[in-house]
Formats: C-alpha cells, structure tokens, sequence
C-alpha cells in the first residue's frame, strides 16, 4: 500500500515530509526514507531507515546539510518486492545519482525491465521493482524530466503511482498514477504530490484529484496535468471539508468501510507480477522448489477465524485445479490432536498478522513432524515467517478494522495463485486452462470495484435497514459457498453481537431447520454454479417454514428473484472463485446493519485485531 508524500515551495521541507509520513504511516510502516534538494551542487540529502517513522526521526536527527531544503520527497513503506532492508527502502537514485524516485504499487513486469538495464549496463542496488524506474529516467532524460517521464510510461505494466524529482531541476516534481491513489495540495506558493490527503491536510485543504494515466507537474506556484496524449488539462483544486480523524479513512465513515472498498488494490496487489501471460505462477520465498512442490501428497491448512475460513475457499481450490487432498482444520484443535503431516506434505499457516498463537502452534507442530510449513500472511518480520520454511504474503497493506475484510480477500487470491501453480505442477491443469483462470483472477478487482463504485452497497443498506432489528440470522449454502457462510455470519455476529448460525444447506435438515419461525430471515449464497438448483430447493424448505429469504445471487440471474424475498447481487464471476465477489455484498450487510443499529464497527466489544494468547 505505501505512502508518499512530495514538496515544492519555499518553505524548509524536512519536517513537512516527516510528519506526512507519520500522518500515512497506517498504509506501512517496516521502513521509510525521503530525499531533499536545495538547489546546490551537493545532490540530495537522503536518509532511510528500516522500521517505523521513529527510526527515520532518530536516523535523521544529526543530518547535515539540505536542512534548508524546499523540494523534496518522502516514503513510507508495505514492502511487496524485496525484504525489509534499508536497501529496498524508498527514495531509489538511478546510477547517476540524479533522479530520486518513490513509488506506490507494482510494476509486474520489472524482471523484463531489469534485464534490459542490465544489460546496458546499469547496476542495481536493491532486491524492488521502483528501482528500474530512477534508472529508466535516466536513460530517457535529455534535460526535461516531464519529458522523460512520459517516454518511459508506456514500457510500464501494472499499477502504480510513483513521483520522480532530478537533481537539475529543484522545485519541481512529476508524478503519475495508474490504478494506485496520488493526489494534489495546493496551498500559498507550494505544492504536494500525497497517495492520501492525510499527509498534507494540516498545510492546506485545497485538494486536485488526478485520473488514471494522468502526468503531473508540480512547481511552487503552478500545477500543470497533462494527459495520455500530452494535452494540457484544466482542472481546479476542490476545497475539502473533513477534520484530521476523518481524512486518515479516507473519507469514509469508518476503518472498515475504507478496507472494504481497498479490496481490489489488495487483490491487485497479491496478484503482482506473480501470474505470468503464460499461466506460470512465481511465489518468491516459498521455499520450495518446484520439482519438490510438485511431489507433494498432501497439504494441510491451520488457521483461526476469518482465515480459516479463507482456508475452507482453498481446499476446494487446491483440489479441484491441482486434484490434491486438503485438510483444513481449526489451529487451535489441531495443535492438540495426533498430527499425521509428514515429510512430502505441505502445510500452510494461515494467520493475517502472523502473530496468532493457536496458528504458530500448529505450525510447529507440524514442522517437528517434517513436513514443509508455509506461513501465509499480510505482515513481513512477522513471527510466523520465522517460524515457517517458505512465506506466502498477501499485500493487502495496514487492516486497522479489527473485523477482516480486505485481508481476507486477499488470503483466498494468494490461495488462488498457488492452487494455479500445483495445478500446473501436478498437470491437472493445462497451460490454456491456467491461462484462462489467470485471466479469470485479474478480472476479479476490476468486477468488485465495478461493483463498488456502483448503487449496489445502497441497495444493500435498503435491504439492510429490512432487517436490522431482527433477533437472530441463519446462513446457508452449498459447496464454495459453505465458507462464504461463515464468514458473512462471522462478521455479523462480530460487529452487531447478533446471535448467527451458519450451515451448509444440506444440514439445515438435521437440526437448524427447527430455529425457523414465521419471520425469520435466512441468508442463502446462491451464486450461480452446478449446485444452484439444490440451492433452490433448500430456499423453498425454509420458506415453506414462513422464513424471509436473502439471497446472494450472481448479476444477472434472471431466475432467483421468485423464490426469495431480497437479493444482494455480486459481481459475475467462475463458479469456484464466487467467494471472493460473494464476500463484499455480506461484508457491506453486515456492516450497515452494525451502523444501523449504532455500534462502534472498527472496534467490537471483547475482540482484538491479533490474538496472541492461547
């Protein structure tokens, strides 16, 4: 997720860029840097330091020299490519030390790049994708870094928005976004680039949005957009109203609220550069090379709440794209039963914050047994990556609602990519086959920010305020959508202290069906796939019991509407990959039934963000 802040204008800078930092600091915190140019001979004054903005502070606080700078730019850090090492912290210099460059986001197709600079002979210094952009620049740079800047976007792929600044050229920055946030401030004789209006809020309140593919430049007294084209843009600062507390969620009303709509640049983010053209998949530091992973029998996967249940998601994943048994279990049961996982199997660890203790427990376990422990996590330098052989990240960036959303998303994306591998690895899977799931995966942001940015989450208020004061929720379904259930039950169990029972549909007989009254509303994922008809039938036997029905159903399902009384519809998508887009219309029930009934969703009673304790 990153943060990124700039500065143009007459002002000292230092203390400016550090205390945006700190006001980003929720987007990423294992490293941080910025760079400074006074006009003068000596190049930038740069400092970087791994850990939060108070080793920056502390690494900075006897800096001599460009004190009195007025441009500048500054990073704070969710690593992605690379470890945390204040190699791969930002500010990166090209080789000749003239062009300082941060960046927010993923250039998937950095390898290729790197190669070719390589080979002309440029010199890397660090493990990250951002450093072939200083050094693209250079190349490019024939006096006029706007110009330079425009001819090296089109060899990008990804998404990104990076802010470049040549030591030629002090009191101007450039700046671009593609798919990744950077906006303007304007204030009296300066200017800032932020990826949030956070950083510079308490400069000035004068606020210019940026469109995709957009190229900025900013000077003390000018903002000049161009597009695509190099056509010259018109556009005027918007006056934002919003205090501090407000600005740091971005505008929404809540941490969770603002996570929820992250949910595509999460997703975009653990895709990556991961899943190639060609169907091939690259897990960096899984630890595991693929002639062993190919060999592999068994995977067991361990995990607690909102991540297990991302496990469930992955079983039916793994099994059905790779034909490999899984079992996935409750950390905190499996732990202190007879562990069968043995050399040849693989066992993944599933924990967002890689702290949670039943979880590392379980992987220990598992490891004195030998076989191969993967932690599958969001947070680098965690306790799990100690613990594990190999480490799967998700990138979803800093979660501060304490009810999963973003993260969760994102634990089945990565989930997704390795069942792709085994699949292809064990040859259960044909290369067109992967090729049209990867293509399959990278439509899922565009389908939930579709979805997002459209009147669906106000239907699902209107739906919601239907409901909100009723006693008690059942939720079922069937197959991938089981654990889409548990977690859609989860969640409002977590933030609105309803009580909530989830099942798979086809229990519902042997029990459930007898908590039923006239009234009682059921939530039924019925997202399109070869159990919907089964579905149906299970809609039609709680309704014979004067139960309301809420059905999750695909856009576009023509028949679902005249067996249930609601529908919150989710985005089209492959039957086994439903779970992802089937999620954000429960995440959004849940959530505007919590708000509804006026309870504090970042912060439910009685829960933390990691459980540390057994």
């Amino acid at each position: 997720m990153c943060g990124i802040i700039g500065y143009v204008g007459g002002r000292a800078c230092r203390e400016l860029i550090v205390q945006g930092l700190e006001r980003l600091e929720y987007r990423g915190y294992d490293s941080a840097g910025f760079a400074l140019l006074d006009g003068s001979d000596d190049g930038f004054a740069m400092v970087r330091a791994v850990g939060n903005l108070a080793k920056l502070r502390e690494a900075s606080a006897d800096m001599n020299g460009a004190t009195g700078a007025t441009t500048g730019l500054g990073h704070t850090r969710w690593a992605t490519h690379g470890r945390v090492t204040e190699a791969n912290c930002h500010p990166h210099l090209s080789g000749d030390g003239k062009v300082a460059v941060v960046m927010n986001g993923i250039i998937e197709n950095y390898v290729e790049l790197r190669h070719q600079l390589q080979e002309s002979g440029v010199v890397f210094h660090s493990e990250t994708d951002t450093e072939v952009l200083p050094h693209l620049i250079a190349q490019h740079y024939r006096g006029d870094l706007l110009a330079a800047v425009q001819e090296i976007i089109p060899k990008l792929s990804g998404h990104y928005a990076f802010v470049a600044l040549h030591a030629d050229e002090p009191g101007r920055l450039v700046g671009t976004r593609h798919e990744c946030p950077l906006v303007i401030g304007e204030g009296d004789g300066e200017r800032f680039f932020a990826s949030a209006i956070p950083a510079f809020l308490r400069e000035t309140r004068d606020v210019v949005l940026i469109n995709d593919s957009e190229i900025v430049v900013i000077e003390p007294d000018r903002t000049t957009i161009l597009n695509a084209k190099g056509e010259q843009l018109e556009r005027h600062a918007e006056r934002v109203d919003m205090d501090e507390d407000a600005a740091e969620k971005g505008g929404y009303e809540t941490f969770m609220l603002k996570e929820i709509h992250e949910q595509p640049a999460a997703l975009w983010d653990t895709i990556g550069d991961r899943i190639r053209p060609d169907g091939t998949v690259h897990l960096e530091g899984f630890g595991l090379e693929d002639a062993a992973l190919a060999r592999v029998e068994r995977v067991h996967i361990v995990a607690c709440g909102t991540s297990y249940h991302a496990g469930l998601v992955g079983r039916y994943l793994i099994e059905d794209w790779a034909r490999v048994p899984v079992h996935c279990e409750v950390a905190s049961e499996y732990r202190y039963r007879t562990c069968l996982a043995g050399p040849g199997d693989l066992v993944i660890g599933i924990t967002q914050s890689g702290e949670t203790a039943d979880t590392l427990a379980a992987m220990r376990v598992a490891r004195e047994r030998g076989a191969h422990v993967i932690a599958l996590t969001n947070i680098m330098g965690s306790q799990a990556t100690r613990d594990a052989d190999g480490v799967l990240y998700t990138r979803a960036g800093l979660e501060i609602g304490v009810a999963a959303t973003k993260s969760h998303t994102a634990q089945i994306m990565a989930l997704a990519l390795l069942a792709v591998k085994l699949g292809r690895l064990k040859w259960a899977l044909t290369q067109p086959g992967a090729i049209d799931l990867a293509e399959e995966l990278r439509r899922l942001p565009e389908g939930i920010e579709r979805y997002l940015e459209s009147d669906a989450p106000t239907h699902v208020r209107e739906v919601a305020e239907k409901y909100a004061d009723r006693p008690f929720f059942l939720y079922l379904g069937r197959h991938v959508g089981v654990p889409v259930c548990f977690e859609g039950a989860l969640k409002l169990k977590e933030i609105s202290y309803i009580p909530t029972e989830a099942y798979p549909a086809g229990e519902m007989k042997h029990g459930p069906i007898a908590l039923l009254d006239e009234g009682s509303p059921v939530v039924v994922v019925a997202t399109d796939g070869h159990v919907f008809d089964k579905v149906v039938s299970n809609i039609q036997e709680v309704r014979a019991r004067g139960a309301r029905v809420i059905a999750v159903a695909t856009e576009g399902n023509q028949e679902i509407g005249a067996h249930v009384d609601d529908v919150l519809w989710a985005p089209k998508t492959p039957a086994l990959l439903s779970p992802v887009t089937a999620l954000v219309p429960l995440q959004l029930f849940a959530y505007e039934i919590a708000s509804i009934r006026g309870l504090n969703v970042d912060q439910p009673r009685n829960l933390a963000k990691t459980v540390t304790v057994e």
